[in-house]
């Protein structure tokens, strides 16, 4: 029976845990949290952090594993390409790993391919943000302030207002959720936004899917709605996945997968940033598959053990999912899940915080309270099942504070 470690065991790596159990395969799951929900479907649990490089090198040559993976993570990339080189199994390289992870990196990698980019600036001290956010100011865009390495908006913030007081609020919001202190400071760029999911196999990277999205907007921009296919013009779409192609080469993904954010600025389609990794939020192990047929945590798996791998649409449908605003406080109590779940076209209803839970402000991915994912034959229907499910949930709080719901 061959081995498959899988770097992270939250919520999100469960699909590829289960899919793996089903191909045959010794799942071995690793994660710093010894209450990691994926930890109950795999076949053996290592509680290391997805970032020690050498302990997970350890546990690998211990176990004599035949691949390694993550899905819809990033911080594990860098330990995974060092354990592929070391066991020769198949991964991206370290210096992919950190181009595909490392947003100045990313930006360099990008901009020395000519991929089209927003203007960037690498900071590492309060003076070179001073500098940044001047320079960009004097070009009449807006500023954003992201960590160099971190993701699901952690610590992401749109400067609306220039006075050094609030100039200092965001940079310390920023800095703190940097894991190695850089930040980068950047044009905010206006336009939709949407992200493209690809696999790369022999150097050739392949597009499976486009898709929409809609996040809370300023000044933390968490992503709230997505839905596949996109709803743009044809030769947008061509234009988009043009730039995701392009972007695949600069950061060097030759196998495996990729998420691609990209804007429709005035200039045209700009990235936002990519991964080399499936895309969280359910798109990839749920949206993509009730729209296209294609199981791209299936392809990952099989490319990840050297096996071939069938990445062709089997169907044409849509797909998409909505998160709840609740208001804030703690929550008391849950009602209409039953009701939401007989919605037509609701494949799945997710609680993420319940009952004794705390409903925050939405200042990451982590703060949202619960989803719907629909199937249905247009996007419009697919949405309308997800608004329609999502009325039926009501969630009380101890009040604290509102939403503009």
């Amino acid at each position: 029976m061959k081995k498959l470690m899988i770097l992270g065991a939250s919520v999100l790596q469960i699909p590829a845990i289960v899919q793996a159990k089903k191909m045959g395969l010794f799942v071995i799951a690793v994660d710093m949290n010894p209450n990691a929900e994926g930890f109950s479907y795999a076949d053996k649990n290592i509680v290391v952090s997805t970032t020690d490089t050498e302990k997970v090198l350890e546990e690998a040559k211990n176990n004599k594993i035949d691949g390694i993976m993550t899905i819809a993570s990033d911080r594990p990339m860098t330990t995974i390409a060092k354990v592929a080189k070391e066991l020769n199994l198949i991964g991206i390289d370290e210096k992919t790993a950190l181009n595909a992870t490392n947003k100045s990196n990313m930006r360099d990698a990008l901009k020395k391919y000519g991929v089209p980019i927003p203007l960037y600036f690498k900071v590492d001290n309060y003076e070179q943000y001073k500098h940044a956010v001047n320079e960009i100011k004097n070009k009449n865009y807006k500023c954003i302030v992201k960590p160099s390495d971190n993701s699901g908006s952690r610590g992401v913030s749109l400067i609306e207002n220039y006075d050094n007081i609030e100039l200092e609020k965001v940079y310390n919001y920023c800095k703190n959720n940097s894991i190695s202190g850089r930040i980068v400071v950047e044009e905010y760029m206006e336009g939709p936004e949407v992200s493209v999911e690809t696999i790369s196999i022999n150097g050739i990277c392949h597009v499976i899917q486009v898709t929409d999205k809609i996040t809370t907007g300023a000044p933390y921009f968490v992503e709230m709605d997505h839905s596949q296919p996109s709803l743009l013009n044809k030769d947008i779409i061509n234009e988009i996945e043009k730039i995701a192609i392009e972007a695949n080469k600069a950061i060097g993904i030759t196998y495996g997968p990729s998420h691609t954010e990209i804007k429709i600025t005035k200039d045209g389609p700009k990235i936002v940033e990519l991964g080399a990794r499936l895309g969280g939020d359910n798109i990839t192990t749920h949206l993509v598959p009730f729209s296209t047929g294609v199981d791209m945590v299936d392809a990952c798996i099989k490319i990840a053990l050297g096996k071939e791998v069938d990445i062709s649409r089997k169907i044409d449908m849509a797909s998409a999912i909505r998160y709840k605003k609740c208001n804030l406080g703690k929550i008391i109590n849950v009602s209409g899940i039953e009701e939401a779940k007989n919605v037509d076209g609701i494949k799945e209803i997710k609680i993420i915080h319940g009952i004794g839970d705390e409903s925050k402000e939405i200042k990451s991915s982590n703060d949202r309270v619960c989803y719907a994912i629909a199937q249905e034959k247009s996007v419009k229907m697919a949405i309308n099942a997800c608004e329609k499910a999502l009325d039926f949930i009501e969630i009380k709080v101890e009040n604290k504070g509102n939403y503009d719901l």
